[in-house]
Formats: structure tokens, sequence, C-alpha cells
């Protein structure tokens, strides 16, 4: 719940920041590209980017800790992404 709480956060100083910068009309810009970099970054950290052959490589020599510091990073970054992705989705169907 802590991550996803700072997601919210940080979606609302986006749409603050957007509110300043360029008005109501385009505060999803914002808030969308501050969703789409972190789930881009968990898509990076968890893994999933790879061909099948270093996915398998990866698993067969990661030990059971690394892989769920891996796993558990990556969740956390996508519920950090999530608010922010759900607010620009509502802000640009509402909006425009």
């Amino acid at each position: 719940m802590k991550w996803f709480s700072i997601g919210i956060v940080l979606s609302i100083i986006g749409v603050l920041f957007s509110l300043v910068v360029w008005g109501i009309e385009k505060a999803y810009l914002i808030t969308g590209g501050i969703g789409m970099f972190f789930v881009g970054l968990s898509m990076l950290f968890s893994g999933s980017m790879g061909s099948g052959d270093q996915i398998r490589a990866n698993f067969a020599t990661e030990s059971a800790q690394d892989r769920r510091n891996r796993i558990s990073t990556t969740i956390r970054l996508g519920l950090v992404g999530l608010p922010s992705i759900i607010l620009a989705l509502l802000l640009y169907f509402l909006i425009t």
C-alpha cells in the first residue's frame, strides 16, 4: 500500500505541475509519462524483455533470494506507476 500511495502522490504532483505549465487540457501528458516511466522500469527489472534463451539462463543462475528481490522490485515499480496511468486515462477521456 505504501508504494501505491507514493504513486498517488506522484500523479497529483504531475497534475499540479501540468496545470502550471499547460493548463488542464494537457494534464494527461505528464501523468501518463510518469506512469509509463515506472511501468517501463518494472518491465526492465522483471527481465521479461529478453529472449527465451536469455530468460532461461538468468533463471538458472539466480538464487531464490535474488528472484524474490527482483519480483518484489517489479511489483513495487508497477504499483508506483499504476495510479499515474489510471489518472492519465481518466483525464484524457474526461477532458478531451
